[in-house]
């Protein structure tokens, strides 16, 4: 994508997190917007922040867990803005259990939005996307799309997988005008945490200590990640970590494919000794 001035971008997830920094950061460039969220507060409050930008924006109540719904906001954005350039499956769920505890409900719960979510809206959009000259598909996976966690087995599987098809449609569009790109974010200060399910019992957590190891974790702003995506789509690459933890672990894993756990395991263990001596603040 060489420029967004004047193109018409699609984005699911877009009332808050890396959704509504994309949007935010689109709309500066000129981009015409189509905004997807099941939450219709945080849509119209995106939208109310983006209209001194002089761009067209539309707003549409979707569960992207649902392919109908999918389906429509796809021709519907198209009925507005006239045509549609990229869209991003951005949206997303966090759910936080070990396999042995965990519903079979909530594991179909988060699939249903973090995988399916991104087919659908992959395919909902790709007959129009074959319509203009440049167009290009963003799907949302994660640094947990490229390494397994503990406690995150569902959430780890829907980011694989997503990763998995996004590298296959990639490939079966490499001789048309569409271009496609996986995200890999680490650690994002967005609401995932807050709004994501998990079972405290099971992981002798509560929910505040659980939201304040995150905190931890998460370097990169959502308005950073914007840019460091937007920047990598500007320049259709395939791949883009987001976040130094997110380049770090990617590059464990692919030097230690057999045995990264055993490293992120001790690497733990180094920032908890550190910790424990120096009282200051550890990843974990």
């Amino acid at each position: 994508m060489k420029n967004y001035t004047q193109r018409v971008a699609a984005i699911t997830g877009a009332g808050s997190g890396i959704g509504r920094a994309l949007a935010l950061d689109l709309a500066g460039r000129g981009c015409h917007l189509s905004l997807a969220d099941i939450n219709a507060d945080r849509l119209q409050a995106v939208r109310t922040e983006i209209a001194n930008t002089g761009v067209n924006c539309s707003i549409h109540m979707v569960d992207v867990a649902q392919r109908e719904q999918v389906e429509q906001y796809a021709k519907a954005t198209v009925a507005t803005h006239g045509h549609v350039h990229m869209i991003f499956n951005n949206a997303g769920v966090g759910l936080a259990d070990y396999v042995e505890t965990q519903s079979y409900a909530d594991f179909e719960w988060l699939m249903n939005i973090n995988f399916w979510g991104v087919v659908y809206g992959s395919k909902a959009f790709l007959p129009y996307l074959h319509k203009v000259d440049e167009a290009h598909i963003i799907n949302i996976s994660s640094l947990f799309g490229l390494g397994a966690v503990p406690s995150q087995a569902a959430y780890n599987a829907a980011k694989f997988a997503v990763r998995g098809f996004t590298e296959a449609l990639k490939m079966e569009l490499a001789d048309s005008a569409i271009r496609v790109s996986c995200i890999h974010p680490g650690g994002i200060r967005t609401n995932i945490v807050n709004d994501a399910r998990m079972n405290e019992k099971s992981l002798m957590l509560s929910r505040n200590e659980f939201s304040a190891n995150f905190d931890k974790l998460a370097k990169t702003d959502a308005a950073k990640a914007a840019r460091i995506i937007l920047h990598g789509v500007a320049r259709n690459k395939r791949r883009i970590l987001v976040g130094a933890d997110a380049r770090i672990i990617d590059k464990i894993i692919r030097l230690f494919p057999g045995s990264y756990e055993k490293i992120l395991r001790l690497e733990k263990r180094v920032h908890e000794r550190l910790r424990s001596k120096t009282g200051s603040p550890a990843r974990r």
